[in-house]
């Protein structure tokens, strides 16, 4: 099986699944928050220059032309674009510069042209680690000297904790799939059930921080994205009262880059500088 194969296959997941609402539901919402938190810290001043590759439907893309950034998305889902395209027409004032299918691993920019790029999907979704690098090396021949890079991982152990928390560890279907995860971090889904995602590669915290030493960054920070705190079996009620938030959010802050938590978070997201 060869990556490209791989991203036909989730290029067709993503087709038949709803990502532009995802962030808006349960957990979900602690990574949309806790992300755009992380990607504040190292934000450089507007209107800097940013990539988003493998941006999605725009969620943060779309986030940063509000606040004036010039940013410039693709992804490899045509439908993806698309709804990035619809969201940003309805910012006529920060509307996105560019919003293309494409690949991340070919990106179709000037060296040294970007001031900030993401990689908040790529990187889990390039199942070899060679493809990884090869988008890795092109973050890095886009970015300024000086540029950040935001790289998101999948935890090693996220579907043992997923399937153990929301009851399905049992299931003799998904058997395999986590057993392979924790195997090798190669995650896959021939039941066809999306529930179990589609193709990926599952990092431990280490192996995300050596591919981004291996293709030239400096390394800023390793961080817990949710930590254990979408393990929460009453999430929405703590989410959904301000107050029991904000202790979520600190708790998860205090614990974001002890070692010991990182494998425990479903996203580990990884800060480089060029």
């Amino acid at each position: 099986m060869t990556d490209d194969d791989s991203i036909e296959r989730i290029v067709r997941y993503y087709g038949d699944a709803e990502e532009q609402s995802r962030l808006r539901q349960g957990w979900f919402q602690l990574e949309h928050a806790r992300t755009r938190e992380l990607i504040l810290r190292h934000l450089p001043p507007a209107p800097a220059t940013i990539i988003d590759a493998g941006g999605g439907a725009g969620a943060y893309a779309c986030w940063l032309a509000a606040l004036g950034h010039r940013v410039h998305l693709i992804d490899p889902s045509p439908k993806h674009v698309q709804q990035a395209q619809t969201a940003s027409a309805r910012l006529p004032d920060h509307s996105l510069a560019s919003a293309e299918v494409g690949d991340a691993r070919k990106l179709p920019y000037a060296d040294n042209s970007a001031d900030g790029l993401l990689l908040l999907g790529p990187l889990y979704h390039l199942v070899e680690r060679e493809e990884r690098l090869a988008c890795l090396r092109e973050a890095h021949r886009a970015l300024r000297p000086g540029g950040v890079l935001w790289g998101a991982g999948i935890s090693h152990f996220a579907s043992l904790f997923d399937s153990l928390t929301h009851g399905f560890f049992d299931d003799p279907v998904f058997a395999p799939i986590v057993a392979r995860d924790l195997e090798d971090g190669q995650h896959r889904n021939p039941t066809g059930n999306p529930l179990y995602f589609t193709d990926a590669f599952f990092h431990r915290p280490g192996e995300l921080s050596r591919e981004f030493l291996a293709a030239g960054f400096e390394i800023l920070a390793v961080v817990a994205i949710e930590g254990p705190a979408w393990l929460a079996r009453d999430f929405d009620r703590l989410w959904d009262d301000p107050a029991q938030r904000e202790r979520l959010l600190a708790a998860v802050r205090k614990v974001e880059r002890e070692p010991s938590v990182l494998g425990v978070s479903a996203h580990v997201m990884a800060i480089g500088r060029k």
